[in-house]
C-alpha cells in the first residue's frame, strides 16, 4: 500500500514537470513568435481605425434666379458631367433677351445719329467762318472807303455790327462742334461706347437665357436633392449635392505618438466595415497634418486651468486611394475604415515643399461659346447699319 502511494506520487510529480516544461517552452515559443513579429511587421506599421472615408461634395446652383420646370434626377442617381439636371423657366430671360436686341438696335441708329450731328456741326463751322471772313472782307473795304467820305459813319457801323454777329456765330459753332465732336471722337460706330455697351447687354441676356439649363459640374451620384418643381429658386439656392465617387480618400486619424516615422508616399493598406477583412484597399499617404483637430475646433481647448488633464491628440492624414477594386466595391462618403501604414521607408517627406501650379479640380463646363450671341450681334448690326463687328483675333 505505501509502495503505491509512493509510486502514485512520483507519476504525480513528474507528469506536474513535465506540464511545467510544456508551458515553459510554449511560452517561449510565443515570446520569440512576438519577437519576430514586431521586428519583421509590427515595428514597421502603424495602425488605427479611427479612419472614415472622404470625399468632395459639389453643391448645385443656379447662377440666375427662376422658377423650377423640371428635374432629372434624384437621390442617389448617376449623372454625367455636362447633363442638364434642372430646368428654369426662361419666358423672363427670353424677354430680357429680345429687350437686349432691341436696345441694340436703337443704340445702332443713335450713334449713328450722333455721328452725322458732328458732320452737320462740322458743316456749320464751315459755313460761319465763311460768313465772317466775309463780315471782315467788307468791313475793312468800307473803312477805307469812309476815310474820301464816300459813305456814312452809320453805314460803317453798320458792317461793324455785322462783323461782330458773324464771329460770335463762328465762336457759336465752334463750341457746338467740339460738344458733339466728344460724343465720337477717336471711333467708329463698331467700338463707340453706347454700341458696346449695348453688346454687352446682349451677350449677358443670351448667357443668363442658357442658363436656365443647369448642368452637372462634375460626374458623380446625387445626394441631398432639395430642389422641388414650382420652387423659385436665387443664385444662393442650394439644390443638390453630386458626389464623385470616383475621386474619394480616406482621412485617418492617427495619435501624435504614432506619427514619427510617418511620410508622404509611405504605403497604405486599408479594409472597410463595409465589406471587411476579405476586401482590401491599397494606397498612400498625400498629406500629413498641420494641426490636431482640436486646434481647429470651434472652441479650442484652454491647458491654463490647474485641472489640466494630459490627452494624447491625433492628427490627420490624407490617404489618396488606388483605384483597383473600387468598381467592383465603391465607397461611400463616411464609412469606417481601419488604415495600415508601412512605415519602413522613411525617405519622404513630412510637409509639402510643391508649390501647386495647376488645379486640383476644375470643370469646363460652364465655359458657354458665344458664337451664337456674336452672330445674332452682327445681323443686328448689319440691320441697323450695314456694318459688322470685327473678328477677335
Amino acid at each position: 500500500m505505501e509502495n503505491t502511494t509512493k509510486k502514485a506520487a512520483k507519476t504525480g510529480s513528474s507528469k506536474r514537470k513535465t506540464s511545467f516544461i510544456l508551458l515553459f517552452i510554449s511560452l517561449v515559443v510565443i515570446g520569440v513568435a512576438w519577437f519576430a513579429y514586431y521586428e519583421v511587421y509590427a515595428k514597421y506599421s502603424e495602425e488605427t481605425d479611427d479612419a472614415y472615408v472622404n470625399g468632395d461634395l459639389v453643391v448645385i446652383s443656379p447662377q440666375i434666379s427662376g422658377t423650377v420646370t423640371s428635374v432629372l434626377p434624384d437621390q442617389g442617381d448617376y449623372v454625367e458631367k455636362g447633363q442638364i439636371i434642372v430646368t428654369l423657366d426662361s419666358s423672363d430671360t427670353q424677354i430680357a433677351l429680345q429687350e437686349a436686341e432691341a436696345k441694340l438696335g436703337i443704340a445702332v441708329r443713335q450713334v449713328r445719329s450722333l455721328y452725322a450731328t458732328a458732320d452737320n456741326a462740322k458743316a456749320k463751322v464751315e459755313s460761319s467762318k465763311v460768313a465772317y471772313r466775309q463780315a471782315m472782307n467788307d468791313y475793312k473795304r468800307r473803312q477805307n472807303i469812309a476815310k474820301s467820305g464816300a459813305i456814312s459813319k452809320e453805314d460803317l457801323t453798320h458792317y461793324q455790327d455785322q462783323v461782330d454777329t458773324t464771329k460770335s456765330a463762328y465762336l457759336a459753332s465752334q463750341e457746338a462742334f467740339k460738344m458733339t465732336l466728344a460724343l465720337v471722337d477717336n471711333t467708329v460706330i463698331e467700338n463707340h461706347p453706347a454700341i458696346k455697351w449695348a453688346v454687352a447687354g446682349v451677350r449677358k441676356s443670351y448667357l443668363d437665357n442658357t442658363r436656365t439649363d443647369i448642368v452637372a459640374p462634375v460626374s458623380g451620384y446625387v445626394a441631398k436633392r432639395a430642389v422641388q418643381l414650382g420652387t423659385q429658386v436665387q443664385p444662393s439656392s442650394q439644390l443638390m449635392v453630386i458626389v464623385p465617387l470616383h475621386n474619394v480618400w480616406v482621412d485617418a486619424n492617427f495619435k501624435e505618438s504614432q506619427m514619427k516615422d510617418m511620410r508622404i508616399g509611405q504605403k497604405v493598406t486599408l479594409v472597410s466595415d463595409l465589406y471587411g477583412d476579405d476586401v482590401e484597399y491599397k494606397g498612400e499617404i498625400e498629406s500629413l497634418g498641420i494641426g490636431t483637430g482640436s486646434a481647429f475646433s470651434l472652441l479650442p481647448a484652454q491647458n491654463a486651468s490647474g485641472n489640466w488633464i494630459k490627452i494624447v491628440q491625433r492628427l490627420p492624414v490624407k490617404i489618396h486611394l488606388e483605384e483597383d477594386n473600387q468598381a467592383e466595391f465603391p465607397l461611400r462618403i463616411g464609412l469606417s475604415m481601419v488604415a495600415n501604414v508601412d512605415i519602413e521607408n522613411t525617405d519622404g517627406i513630412v510637409l509639402s515643399k510643391n508649390v501647386q501650379q495647376e488645379a486640383r479640380l476644375n470643370t469646363n463646363v460652364y465655359d458657354t461659346s458665344l458664337d451664337e450671341a456674336d452672330k445674332l450681334i452682327k445681323k443686328i448690326l448689319h440691320d441697323n447699319v450695314g456694318v459688322t463687328l470685327p473678328e477677335e483675333k
